[in-house]
């Protein structure tokens, strides 16, 4: 009757103390009938559905292309990060329909929902984006505007006579 006991300091120790071992959980893609994965992002006020399959690269946002819908080469550059941080340039085609907020709160929306969209087609790829920041929702909103007050806290301009 020479029973050990041992203290367990980590929840990671319990299933070593039970004698029993975890296998690593398996994720398998999230995929539509059409064998794309869809996902959702946002930034600021804007809201972006974005569908991803494999293809030749193609960017259409609200049913024009990438080009055309983001003018500035900075948006586009800003559209592309997640493919360049896990090396699928021009594997995926993109398509993305994107409402509120202006062209940058936009082009941040579809880099959120195409970096949680690799996600779901490729699980194996989510701690490079999850290190790359890319998985995080940035939550900087527009301050609202404050009564007796010019802007949200801006006061009105004072005048000593």
């Amino acid at each position: 009757m020479a029973e050990e006991s041992q203290t367990i300091t980590d929840l990671s120790e319990l299933g070593a103390a039970a004698g029993v071992e975890a296998p690593a959980p398996i994720t398998e893609p999230k995929l539509d009938a059409q064998g794309r994965a869809y996902a959702t992002g946002k930034r600021k006020n804007a809201v972006a559905r974005v569908w991803i399959k494999p293809g030749s690269g193609r960017v259409q946002i609200n049913g024009r292309d990438a080009e055309t819908y983001f003018a500035r080469p900075v948006l586009r550059m800003i559209i592309n990060q997640p493919f360049d941080a896990v090396n699928r340039k021009d594997q995926f085609d993109v398509m993305s329909t994107v409402t509120g907020g202006g062209l940058s709160g936009q082009a941040g929306a579809v880099r959120h929902g195409i970096s949680k969209a690799l996600t779901h087609f490729e699980p194996e790829l989510r701690p490079v984006l999850k290190q790359g920041g890319f998985l995080t929702r940035d939550s900087r909103v527009v301050e609202r505007k404050k009564y007796g007050k010019r802007k949200a806290r801006r006061s009105f301009q004072f005048s000593k006579r």
